[in-house]
């Protein structure tokens, strides 16, 4: 959690809140290739990228 609030701490001082939904979306697609890649999904999934 540290790295976290450290990163908040950065955004806010530089100024750079266009980086957070970027951040966002990139770990939501990471979670959403490591759930899925034992199931019967993954072949769909993979497609996408």
């Amino acid at each position: 959690m540290s790295f976290v609030k450290e990163f908040w701490e950065f955004l806010k001082v530089r100024k750079k809140y266009w980086l957070l939904p970027i951040i966002i979306v990139l770990a939501l697609f990471g979670v959403l290739i490591v759930l899925t890649q034992g199931s019967a999904v993954a072949p769909f999934i993979y497609t996408i990228f």
